[in-house]
């Protein structure tokens, strides 16, 4: 046991090509063999320390789980598995949480869980406790993750920073989101964030995108790490973190702002798939850098042009689609998508048709509305889908009755061109002060009219923390400018939030103030 588990030590510090190496020479060595032997031997004599830390090491040395000697010493657990004292049951836990399942690995955990039941009283230690949730997973029941998590509360206030790391994981490994300990790991992380390696930020969020946790101050702590210490990280290991933040819709502003610096600096780095994360990322956050941002853009334009030969389909639709929802059309890279779309080339298999012709009407829209040429045009032809509204907009067609008295003097569901539509619609004249009757202005169209359209949109359409639109809900925002509606933007969750007068002063503020007509528009389309 000793020799196996020295041997895992020295080699789990080695590089991955090192490891493979230095694998193939421990398995053709002789003394390996005979080794192995021996432990068959000797499985069903040996103590319960000696039999879960040899399993634990083979299994890490990259032993197969299928060999006599694993199947042997799963089974011999099996066995022993009431006299494991709590340090044993955390290393078979964390051996197990390894290996893929099967009839004895399964068995085993049954009866693991069974254990810990019984003995989660008297397992005081956090480090313990990880590594059991951990190895129980996702499957285990509701009632267990509960008294697990009622455990690890007990014990929080002697929680250590390393204990904080690795209980994300094991939360994220269970799929169970507690804020009771959540929280307190977050801050203690927090506290630490200088500490925490770089694989680990990933990592931690990417086990809260998994337990829909979703913590700014958190965010924001690693964000400025990585930014304040953006020197020491090669790009790519940026575009990870980026690439984490963007699936949780949070915008770390002034790394994406020194990141676009290095992308200008040297794009050489960027090849096919690092491109199209990068245009992901920056289209889904809606953000456009503060500086040279023509310069990025066209950046990201040459890059592409020179991975269109090898592009297939689908990469070169999401790579146009990106950089149109950010209001720049990269025209070489248009063309080629046109030819191909012509040539029915971008018809996929079914799963992938709706998300692929969704993204080709949003390619073709941009082409018209941010083309140069685009003039706002007189009179836009409206429909109304129907003159009953969700149960979600319900507060607020009630709140615009009140204030304009009539619902005569506002339109709700409004159907637009392009497959736009809008929750509400309200016309005004040229100064801004007094509400006009829909079915006037109808009879009577006048390019001196003010045309708003109120979007009620779900926390989900905005960045984490913020009122920032993504790229979507921007995109739609710009065009709507562009076909002459002033777009008032509010976030539905907490307008549902607001007492009844709080809401009729809220719109009535959004409606009569001035403020409320400007959106300022973060894309480069003037420079197309």
């Amino acid at each position: 046991t000793n020799s196996l588990t020295m041997a895992w030590r020295l080699f789990k510090n080695l590089s991955e090509e090192q490891q493979r190496y230095e694998k193939q020479l421990i398995f053709e060595h002789p003394a390996f063999v005979k080794l192995c032997q021996q432990l068959l031997r000797d499985a069903r004599r040996m103590t319960r320390g000696d039999l879960v830390f040899s399993l634990h090491a083979l299994v890490n040395l990259g032993v197969p789980q299928n060999t006599l000697l694993v199947q042997t010493l799963v089974r011999v657990c099996q066995e022993k598995l009431n006299q494991l004292d709590n340090r044993c049951i955390s290393v078979l836990a964390t051996t197990l949480a390894r290996m893929d399942k099967d009839k004895n690995v399964s068995a085993l955990q049954a009866g693991l869980q069974l254990l810990v039941e019984q003995r989660l009283s008297s397992i005081r230690d956090i480090f313990i406790l990880q590594n059991v949730m951990k190895c129980l997973g996702k499957d285990a029941p509701v009632f267990l993750k509960k008294k697990l998590e009622m455990a690890v509360v007990r014990e929080i206030d002697g929680l250590t920073f390393p204990n904080a790391l690795r209980m994300f994981l094991a939360l994220a490994a269970m799929n169970y989101c507690s804020l009771p300990i959540l929280n307190p790991c977050s801050k203690k992380i927090q506290e630490n964030v200088h500490d925490v390696p770089f694989r680990q930020l990933i990592l931690i969020l990417e086990a809260c995108h998994t337990l829909l946790y979703r913590n700014v101050k958190l965010f924001s702590a690693l964000a400025d790490y990585v930014n304040s210490t953006a020197y020491l990280w090669d790009k790519r290991q940026i575009i990870l973190f980026l690439s984490a933040c963007e699936t949780l819709g949070f915008q770390p502003t002034e790394l994406l702002d020194i990141f676009a610096e290095k992308v200008t600096e040297d794009p050489d780095f960027l090849n096919l798939k690092n491109l199209l994360t990068v245009l992901r990322v920056y289209s889904r956050l809606n953000h456009v850098p503060r500086v040279q941002k023509h310069l990025f853009f066209e950046t990201l334009h040459s890059c592409l042009n020179k991975c269109l030969p090898q592009i297939s389909n689908t990469e070169l639709l999401k790579a146009v689609y990106a950089l149109g929802i950010l209001g720049y059309l990269p025209h070489c890279a248009l063309d080629e998508l046109l030819k191909k779309e012509s040539k029915d080339e971008l018809i996929l298999s079914d799963d992938l048709k709706e998300q692929n012709t969704v993204m080709l009407h949003c390619v073709k829209t941009c082409m018209e509305l941010d083309s140069p040429s685009f003039t706002k045009p007189a009179f836009v032809l409206t429909e109304n889908l129907s003159s009953l509204v969700s149960l979600n907009l319900r507060k607020a067609q009630e709140a615009l009755i009140e204030i304009l008295g009539d619902e005569n003097m506002f339109r709700q569901n409004v159907c637009l061109p392009y497959r736009y539509h809008i929750d509400f619609e309200i016309r005004m004249d040229s100064d801004r002060k007094k509400v006009l009757p829909i079915t006037a202005t109808d009879d009577h169209p006048d390019s001196r009219v003010q045309r708003l359209a109120f979007l009620f949109a779900p926390t989900s359409a905005f960045c984490l923390g913020t009122t920032h639109p993504q790229g979507k809900l921007a995109m739609k925002t710009r065009h709507l400018n562009k076909l002459g509606y002033h777009v008032i933007l509010i976030q539905n969750k907490k307008f549902q939030e607001m007492k009844n007068e709080d809401a009729v002063e809220f719109l009535k503020r959004k409606i009569y103030s001035e403020d409320a007509f400007s959106f300022p528009e973060a894309t480069v389309q003037d420079n197309n």
